[in-house]
């Protein structure tokens, strides 16, 4: 029997970015559902689940960014955001309100296709060689993707979960951005450090009893990010 395949979600009120996105994901083998603007994305993701959501950043009706706000306070489907801007501000804000990844237009197919992949790939992955690590109030249980702080669940995205299985698997040692950022989001990525810093801030928020002076996730100036094993 062959495996359902993958349903994403394109939403984009430009009809040819979504002819464009939507023929390369079908054309690798994912089932494609197409919105027209931020309102028709917002009632797709309350009727269907999907794998992954690509929404763009400026639709009418309510823009992509609401969408993720939307997605974010129920689901941590994995979100990948579109946009005409490169403005890193505009990136951060989209990455702060729990986006996975963020794509500039125009770009290439090979680049959707690798980014889509990547994110799927966080979303997906399961350590069976463990079953859970636990330091100090954190515990991590691999085979259920589950994350507690003081005996209570943490909900977070495949990406926040993937970074910190990275960093308790590693706990006590100094792991620079570059590693970091190759393992969790993948090579292409080891300059993109501004991804790694917003993941950083959105884990400690969720898994620090003080984010402002965090205790367990800590940083290495210049260097890099440790999970420390001792206060």
């Amino acid at each position: 029997m062959s495996r359902a395949a993958q349903k994403i979600l394109v939403a984009d009120d430009e009809v040819a970015i979504v002819k464009f996105v939507s023929a390369h994901l079908r054309a690798y083998g994912f089932e494609v559902i197409a919105a027209a603007d931020g309102l028709k994305a917002a009632a797709a993701i309350e009727a269907q689940n999907f794998d992954l959501a690509i929404l763009d950043l400026l639709m009418p009706g309510m823009t992509g960014l609401d969408v993720l706000r939307l997605v974010r306070e129920h689901s941590q489907t994995p979100v990948i955001m579109l946009s005409a801007t490169g403005d890193p501000s505009t990136k951060i804000e989209c990455l702060n309100g729990g986006a996975d990844d963020y794509i500039t237009k125009p770009f290439v197919p090979e680049e959707l296709i690798a980014r889509v992949r990547s994110v799927l790939r966080r979303a997906q992955h399961i350590d069976t060689t463990r079953s859970s690590i636990t330091v100090g109030p954190l515990r991590v249980e691999f085979p259920k993707r589950r994350a507690l702080v003081a005996g209570h669940e943490v909900s977070l995205t495949p990406t926040e979960y993937a970074l910190l299985e990275e960093l308790i698997i590693e706990a006590g040692r100094v792991l620079t951005h570059r590693h970091l950022l190759s393992k969790v989001w993948g090579p292409e990525y080891v300059d993109s450090r501004e991804y790694l810093h917003v993941i950083v801030n959105r884990l400690r928020a969720k898994v620090e009893s003080d984010p402002a002076k965090p205790q367990l996730i800590v940083n290495i100036p210049r260097v890099g990010y440790m999970l420390r094993t001792s206060s």
